[in-house]
Parts: C-alpha cells; sequence; structure tokens
C-alpha cells in the first residue's frame, strides 16, 4: 500500500521552518547536554551484486544527515556507528563522551531488518535507569513502523518511538522533549512524560506504543505522514556528518573519538550526495512518488557546488553518487545545475577536472536532453544509472523501447558518460526467446552491444510503500519458506526469488546467474581489449573485474536457495504481514501507516495514560 497523500497545499513545510527549528534548539541545548549514537543497521549476508563494492566504501547519506542535524543544532556529542564497518557493535556497550548516550537512534532498510531489531533488543538490556531513548528510523520504520515494537507480554523489547519522516520530524520531537525536561531527568523519562500526556501527537511522522503498567505495549499510535521540506538547501551541510564516523572495529564499543578527516577519504572514497528528491514516473512497484507526496524537491545549485568544493577539500573525496529518484526529471533545473557545476572553480582549476559524479536517470528524459548531454558531461557527470527494467516495456512502460535505449546509450557514450542500466526480472520474461528481443538473455546481449559499462538484474520484488505490495500476499505470490527454510528479511533485496506464480520458480534464480555470467566474464573483457577506438576501455574493464568478483558472491549466497527452489517443498504466504498491534491515529481513527489488516481500536477510543517499567 502506498503512503497516503496529505491534504493538497499541506504537503510541504513553509519556507525556514527547519531553519527556524534548529536556531530554537541551539538555545535549549547549553542546557541539555546530550549525548547521542546513530547506528545505521547492516546484514552482511547482502554483500552481493549490484551493491558489493559501494555497500562498504560509501557511507550512508541517511545517518549521516541525522548526525549533522544533531551537530547543527548545538548537540555535538554525536556519534554515527557503520555496522558496516562495526558488525559487532553492541549498543549496550556503546559509551559517547564516556557515558551510555541519552539518545540511541537506529536507522535501518527493509532488509537489514534483522539487526536492526538485534541493536534495539541488545539496547532493551539496559538498566532502565540508564537506558537512553529509543528512536527507530530509516525506511524500514518510514513503511512498517509497527515491526519495532514487541506485541509480546513476556518479551517487552522494542524502541521508543518511530520515526516515518525526515530531520524535521526528529528534530520537532526533540524540541518538545527539551521543552519539558526536568533537571537530571533521563531523556527516556521525558519522553514518556510527554507520550502520556499527548504532547507529541501534533507531530506528524511518529508511531509509538500506547503500554498498560506492567510497560507491555497494547496498541500504536499513528501522528500522521510527516510534511517534507521542500528547499532542500535547508539541510544542514553533508560535510558535518563524516566527523562523526566511528572508526571500523570488530570490537562492541565504540572508540574514544570519531574517525580523523585524513582517513574518510579512504574509507568513504564515494560521497553520497543528495541533490534531488521525486520522479514524475508512478511505477506501480515503486513507493518514490507517494513518499515525495508526488513532489519534486532539490537543492540550488550553488549548495550544490558547495557540498561537493568542501567535501573535496576537507576530505579529498572525488567520487559522488547523487541520491537522485531521477536527476533528469526537471529539464530546465538539470541544466541549471549541470551548467553551474561546469562552470565552478576549485583551487584555481575547474571543479569538473577534480570530481566524479554519478546519479540516476532515465531513457526517456535521457533523450529529451539528447542536446545538452555535452554539457551534462561537462558539469562533472561521468557515469549514469538508468532504470530500464525491461527493453521492451512489456512490464514497465517508461518510454523506453530497444531503439531508444540503444540510441541512449550510445549518446551518453560518445560523451564519455557511462550507461549503466538497471534491469528487472519477472515472471513473465523468459530466459531467451528466438527471433524476439524478450528474453532476459536477448535485452542484456542488447545492453552489451549498446556499450553497457555495468549491469543490474534483480528478480521483482515485492516493495514496501508500493502499490503492488500488499497484492503479492494475497495473491499467493510471495514464499513464506522454502524447504523449511524461511524467507528473512535480508533476501527482500531482488537477488533471490522470493514472490513469483511460476510452476519452476528455481529457473528464475538460475536466470539471473545466467544473466550476470553472460555480461560478466573473461571473454568479454578480452572482447573489450580488442574493440577499436574504445575511449572508455579503462572503465569498462574496472567494471568487468569488480563484476565478476560480485557474481561469484551473488552465487556463493544464493545457489543454495536456487536447489531449494528446486527440490523442497514451497509454502506461500496469503496474510500481508501488517501489525498484530492494534494502530490508530491520535485521534482514534485509522493509522496513515497501517496496511489493510491491521487490527484496528475502535474510533474515539483513548488508551488509558500509564507508566512503563
Amino acid at each position: 500500500m502506498e503512503l497516503p497523500h496529505r491534504t493538497h497545499g499541506d504537503e510541504q513545510l513553509k519556507p525556514g521552518e527547519l531553519t527556524q527549528l534548529i536556531r530554537r534548539l541551539r538555545v535549549l541545548a547549553p542546557q541539555n547536554d546530550l549525548s547521542t549514537a546513530i547506528v545505521c543497521a547492516f546484514d552482511h549476508r547482502t554483500r552481493m551484486l549490484p551493491f558489493i563494492y559501494a555497500d562498504l566504501r560509501m557511507a550512508p547519506a541517511g545517518v549521516r544527515a541525522i548526525g549533522a542535524a544533531m551537530v547543527d543544532a548545538g548537540f555535538d556529542k554525536t556519534r554515527i556507528v557503520l555496522q558496516q564497518w562495526n558488525p559487532n557493535c553492541r549498543p549496550s556497550m556503546m559509551k559517547v563522551d564516556g557515558r551510555t548516550p541519552d539518545l540511541l537512534m537506529v536507522s535501518s532498510m527493509q532488509i537489514h531488518s534483522t539487526r536492526c531489531k538485534e541493536l534495539i533488543y541488545d539496547a532493551c538490556s539496559i538498566d532502565p535507569a540508564h537506558r537512553p531513548l529509543i528512536i527507530a528510523g530509516g525506511p524500514k520504520a518510514i513503511y512498517e513502523p509497527w515491526d519495532v515494537f514487541s506485541d509480546q507480554p513476556d518479551d517487552r523489547w522494542g524502541a521508543d518511538v518511530a520515526v516515518t519522516g525526515e530531520e524535521f520530524v526528529f528534530l520537532s520531537l526533540l524540541e518538545v522533549l527539551l521543552s519539558i525536561r526536568a533537571q537530571n531527568e533521563s531523556m527516556r523519562m521525558t519522553f514518556i512524560r510527554a507520550r502520556n500526556s499527548g504532547m507529541l501527537d501534533d507531530i506528524p511522522g511518529l508511531v509509538y506504543p500506547v503500554t498498560d503498567r506492567h510497560g507491555v505495549a497494547e496498541e500504536l499510535v499513528d501522528t500522521g505522514i510527516q510534511r517534507l521540506l521542500g528547499d532542500l538547501d535547508e539541510l544542514p551541510h553533508p560535510v558535518i556528518g563524516y566527523r562523526l564516523l566511528e572508526p571500523p572495529s570488530r570490537r562492541p564499543a565504540l572508540a574514544s573519538r570519531p574517525i580523523e578527516p585524513d582517513r574518510v577519504r579512504k574509507l568513504s572514497p564515494i560521497g553520497s550526495l543528495v541533490m534531488t528528491f521525486g520522479c514524475k514516473f508512478a511505477c506501480p512497484y515503486c513507493p518514490i512518488p507517494a513518499y515525495n507526496q508526488r513532489k519534486h524537491r532539490l537543492k540550488s545549485s550553488d549548495r550544490i557546488i558547495d557540498e561537493v568544493r568542501r567535501l573535496y577539500l576537507d576530505y579529498g573525496i572525488r567520487y559522488f553518487f547523487g541520491t537522485d529518484d531521477n536527476f533528469f526529471n526537471d529539464h530546465a533545473r538539470t541544466l541549471e545545475i549541470v551548467e553551474s557545476l561546469m562552470q565552478a572553480q576549485v583551487d584555481g582549476k575547474p571543479l569538473r577536472k577534480r570530481v566524479n559524479i554519478g546519479t540516476e536517470v532515465t531513457v526517456h528524459d535521457t533523450l529529451k536532453l539528447r542536446d545538452h548531454i555535452r554539457t551534462v558531461r561537462a558539469g562533472g557527470i561521468r557515469a549514469l544509472w538508468l532504470g530500464v527494467e525491461d527493453l521492451t516495456a512489456t512490464f514497465i512502460n517508461k518510454g523506453q523501447t530497444v531503439d531508444k535505449t540503444t540510441e541512449a546509450f550510445a549518446l551518453l557514450r560518445q560523451n564519455g558518460i557511462c550507461p549503466m542500466p538497471m534491469m528487472m526480472h519477472h515472471d513473465s520474461q523468459p530466459l531467451y526467446t528466438r527471433g524476439k528481443p524478450y528474453g532476459l538473455i536477448n535485452q542484456v546481449n542488447l545492453l552489451k552491444q549498446a556499450g553497457a559499462t555495468s549491469l543490474q538484474v534483480l528478480m521483482m520484488t515485492p516493495a514496501t510503500g508500493s502499490k503492488l505490495y500488499e497484492g503479492a500476499f494475497t495473491e499467493g505470490m510471495a514464499l513464506q519458506s522454502v524447504g523449511n527454510r524461511n524467507v528473512e528479511p535480508h533476501m527482500m533485496d531482488g537477488n533471490y526469488v522470493v514472490a513469483t506464480q511460476v510452476r519452476h520458480p528455481w529457473k528464475k534464480q538460475f536466470n539471473i546467474m545466467a544473466a550476470y555470467l553472460w555480461f560478466y566474464n573473461p571473454a568479454r573483457v578480452i572482447s573489450l581489449l580488442c574493440r577499436p577506438r574504445n575511449t572508455m576501455i579503462v572503465k569498462d574493464v574496472l567494471m568487468q573485474g569488480l563484476g565478476m568478483y560480485g557474481v561469484t558472491q551473488t552465487i556463493r549466497r544464493t545457489l543454495g536457495w536456487a536447489l531449494r527452489l528446486m527440490r523442497g517443498r514451497i509454502v506461500r504466504r496469503t496474510a500481508v504481514p501488517a501489525s498484530r498491534l492494534p494502530m490508530r491515529s491520535a485521534a482514534g481513527e485509522p493509522a496513515s501507516h497501517a496496511l489493510s489488516n491491521t487490527p484496528l481500536v475502535p474510533l474515539g477510543r483513548r488508551a488509558s495514560k500509564s507508566k512503563t517499567n
């Protein structure tokens, strides 16, 4: 189910609201000596194509943004812990500035939710008198906030609150808590008082449990869909977040200080860069348009240049990946950004010669900008990930065809930009078709001939927050277990066949392996080396090397599942994995983040205020 739309005209914050909120928090900060640990959950079982290098070599933007917001608001004692680099970290062992953090924030994607729950569970083992306020965030909390709370009376773990929005939501929560916090009172006890008095109900973007006198969650209160920040220039500068990163370690505890600035480039040579949010397309498998309330949000070209320049000067980062949903979505603004990047200087030399930028676009918009691709390249854009999905547009139609995709790839390569196609394999697509470009191998071969530098092939998987999500379960597509092995959250990344109606699902799993092996192999390296006038040979060969390593890891992790699909008994799901706890809005109406089969709280019911343990 997609996230519901806010009332028209009330989707976004007023200009300056985030800036004003940060200023108010700076006034409160000196009287509240807070220490904060922000943990990015990561399941190392997801380490395979297409993210096998970037997953460890690009510090995620989300946790860095929250850390930067905390420091910008005056709370300097903040540490960002990446489970990618610190696999054994334990909240119960963490000390920031020599003490247990006042705030523990855990950010997670759906595929990392097992590790997220482990982190929260460990934090709940801390003595209640010293336990931090536990806040869950990230995509997992945005689309499935109920899953960070326990519904078991004899197993009372869980976050204190889930933030289903961005920086403004969390900072609004923080402002309310600090405005009523008593001297020497823990943030968790302050939160309980604010929750029980209804002070959180006017902050859209929160989900919190109402508990009985024993601390057992009885229901969840959903304060609604967040208001979005429209002007991304108001966001705190990303250069701040890199100063807060925990050094890599296998210890459960934290180091005495974050990493030194001169180590940032070595550990995170790729910098994630927020430039735009939103996409004009409304693909049924994608939650992005609904999350953005059908809006396209941007940063100014001056702000983008300043961020790139400072990250380069302060940390030496030269490679950037834009976290755009579709960078070419607004053609006029795209040209404004790339023209400004083209003219920007650093140390008296063109910035475009110092940095390399990659981001995501569509075939349709690339061809709409065909007369300006040279300008895009001159602005420092060196690689574009294109959501091709299906060359014939039979499965998803975003204006792509075989001829249009071939034209777009040729256009990019002629201007020195690497085309990086992203494909989706689905039930109706065979491995090979004779005389038609419909089969998976047929399309991979066409992409090779068109000059694709890399390849991403993922199986169509139900994505939380998308139109197709509930149907995948109610129609019996989603698998519950195969050969007595349950489908786990880390398997929902598209590499595993976990939702299909075909008679022999193992064939789909082997199809993905075959597609990768057809694209990444030693024979293709030789072919690239022999290709005349290949000006991008170094990039092509490097990607082949990385891809061949990634293929071995992908096959190593998914081969056992393929064999289970071939021989094991398949059990399918018929119910959507919704909250088992009743959910309601603050006014007692149906909750905005609840799925269709979520237990309802009777209209008008207000749970009694109670104390927690």
